[in-house]
């Protein structure tokens, strides 16, 4: 039974990765600011064997650390940092809510690194350890458009950061990637969104599964098609 992690557990893609991974017999630690939102609720009572629910706002140092504390001794196998924002209603190159942009960093691009720290022991005792954080390809350098600067920046800067952990941590057998969810029927995506919760976690689960050491360090899609960053 391979124990999974996972941010942001209470809604859109984290939720459906808990209840997928949690149907086929898998160890799944969910956590949220709120543990006991409903929907989440509604999942780990009907998955009472394979789910545990956790309280953790990522973007609170003392919050991570409390989780890191109620988890010390214990293996982690797959860490998947989904928690994420979209960012301030003002987010144009011209029209920015520099607040807002800097509390799109600090959950988007910092709280991922923090987590994997606070987790990095219970990794060093899991089973062929890997680290997930879901991005965005509105990250890639190599794209364009206008607006969503905070969240395309953030998304940019996660994807660095977890290059550069992944170089680290290869040394040490724990595999690290980034993927690109698609474009996902949630809050944050919209009802307009080309993929349904069940597509993009179906293939994201995909992407964990056949992570090793030798491809840590990469962008992937979903469908498991390697992304340019």
């Amino acid at each position: 039974m391979t124990t999974f992690l996972i941010t942001g557990a209470s809604r859109g893609i984290g939720l459906g990765l808990v209840e997928r991974l949690a149907a086929r017999g898998d160890r799944v630690l969910a956590c949220a600011r709120d543990p006991a939102a409903p929907d989440l609720a509604a999942v780990a009572a009907r998955h009472p064997e394979q789910i545990t629910t956790h309280r953790l706002d990522v973007g609170d140092q003392d919050s991570v650390a409390r989780l890191a504390g109620s988890l010390d001794g214990q293996a982690v196998d797959v860490l998947v940092n989904n928690a994420g924002v979209r960012g301030p209603d003002r987010q144009g190159a011209l029209d920015m809510d520099f607040d807002g942009f800097a509390q799109t960093l600090a959950i988007n691009t910092l709280a991922p690194l923090r987590v994997a720290q606070a987790l990095f022991p219970n990794l060093r005792r899991g089973e062929r350890p890997r680290i997930i954080t879901v991005s965005s390809i509105m990250g890639q350098l190599s794209g364009g458009g206008a607006g969503d600067v905070a969240y395309r920046t953030s998304k940019a800067a996660v994807n660095k950061v977890m290059q550069g952990l992944a170089a680290e941590l290869r040394p040490m057998g724990i595999a690290v990637a980034v993927v690109h969810p698609g474009w996902v029927k949630t809050d944050m995506g919209g009802k307009g969104a080309a993929l349904t919760v069940a597509q993009s976690t179906r293939g994201i689960v995909g992407v964990i599964d056949e992570l090793t050491i030798d491809k840590t360090g990469g962008f992937f899609n979903y469908d498991g098609k390697s992304l340019e960053w």
